[in-house]
């Protein structure tokens, strides 16, 4: 043994420690790569590997703080979506009543500027609507024609010109019967045909309805709305010239009333009518206000503001109405009345002063009586002539305005 050790100084201890420094290592290295695999092992088998269980909880606890970082993500997708779903349904109401309000009617409009919407209805005619587009196309004013189905179908090309130069068409129903008193199939009919004539023409789908006379029941309404996806257009200027054929009323008319939002109802039926065109368009420009399409002023329309400050200030108002009814009261003339009574009546109190001169004063106080009757009886009659003269005048004023 001593020779060998002689020989062999510490080999067995340096075999030894390269044995263990190789364990070391080894050991030293098992960690790492069971962590590695450890997030692999969920993924491919439930189970993770067994190879060190002293190490497996540290291999555990790192793996749930890992795959943590998901969870988080899979729990906002659903947050979103509720939040999004929460948003939604409060958004396209808002939407709804922002552009439509439910609102299928229209007489008039709502806008910042001064737009408004020149209307022609019954035509086309077959020279009078050719005379007013030319008179349109001088101005480079667009207007909207509401059309009746039987009058486009007799004249087409009437119907592609007035779409080439950029106007609107319109339905006015075919035969311009009063639709609120027909059944639903019989309006349905009158729509679908002038709908289909103007179509076939021009290739227009229509989107707006101005029923004849204005007449047409809510109910209708609502189902030409579902059933053509129609607006119902009215007007808030109407001239009369279907009854007055005047070209300087119906000027008159619509300058006068004429405002900011207004659709403007006339007839290109008329000769009248058109011949008033001219100077009447001239005037509104140059007062400011421009021409557009019934569509477009609808896509303008916003809900009136309310004005709360208007309020307090008007109530001043109704306090200077009170002032004025003690004014009238001024007058009395039934008060004036009354007080010469009392002086007719202070004349017999000197009377009892002496006894011999009371019979006296009360003939006396009887004519001035009976001369107060007098007085008072003209009175009266001067009161019925004048309200007989203003019958007469009133029942004249009627008669001119019938005429």
């Amino acid at each position: 043994m001593n020779a060998f050790c002689m020989t062999n100084p510490k080999p067995p201890f340096s075999s030894i420690r390269l044995l263990t420094s190789a364990v070391c290592i080894l050991i030293a290295h098992l960690p790492l790569h069971a962590q590695e695999a450890a997030p692999s092992a969920p993924r491919t088998a439930p189970p993770p590997a067994t190879a060190s269980q002293e190490n497996a909880p540290t291999t555990i606890e790192a793996v749930p703080q890992k795959t943590a970082l998901p969870e988080p993500i899979v729990a906002e997708a659903p947050a979103n979506e509720d939040s999004a779903t929460s948003s939604t349904p409060s958004q396209p109401p808002a939407g709804k009543t922002a552009a439509n309000s439910g609102k299928i009617s229209f007489s008039s409009c709502t806008v910042e500027g001064k737009e408004i919407a020149m209307t022609f209805d019954d035509g086309p005619h077959k020279t009078n609507t050719p005379q007013l587009l030319d008179i349109l196309k001088q101005r480079g004013i667009r207007a909207t024609f509401f059309v009746v189905g039987q009058n486009a179908a007799e004249y087409p090309d009437i119907l592609k010109r007035i779409v080439a130069e950029g106007h609107e068409l319109a339905n006015h129903s075919y035969t311009h019967p009063v639709l609120a008193s027909m059944a639903q199939s019989a309006v349905h009919e009158q729509l679908e045909k002038t709908h289909q004539a103007v179509l076939k023409a021009t290739g227009v789908s229509m989107k707006l309805l101005r029923p004849p006379y204005g007449a047409l029941s809510e109910p209708q309404r609502r189902t030409a709305n579902s059933e053509f996806g129609y607006k119902i257009i009215l007007w808030s200027v109407d001239p009369l010239d279907w009854k007055v054929r005047d070209a300087a009323r119906v000027q008159n008319e619509i300058l006068s009333r004429t405002q900011a939002g207004s659709i403007v109802l006339a007839h290109d039926i008329h000769k009248s009518t058109v011949d008033a065109m001219p100077e009447t368009l001239d005037k509104l420009t140059e007062n400011g206000f421009k021409f557009v399409t019934v569509s477009e002023l609808l896509a303008l329309d916003r809900p009136a503001a309310p004005k709360p400050a208007a309020d307090p200030s008007a109530t001043p108002a109704p306090a200077s109405k009170p002032t004025a009814q003690p004014k009238k009261e001024e007058k009395k003339p039934f008060s004036l009345f009354k007080s010469s009574k009392p002086a007719a009546s202070s004349a017999p109190s000197p009377a009892p002063i002496s006894s011999t001169s009371s019979p006296s004063p009360k003939p006396a106080a009887s004519a001035e009586k009976t001369a107060d009757k007098a007085s008072s009886s003209p009175a009266p009659a001067s009161k019925k002539p004048s309200q007989l003269s203003e019958e007469e005048i009133k029942k004249k004023w009627l008669e001119s305005f019938k005429r």
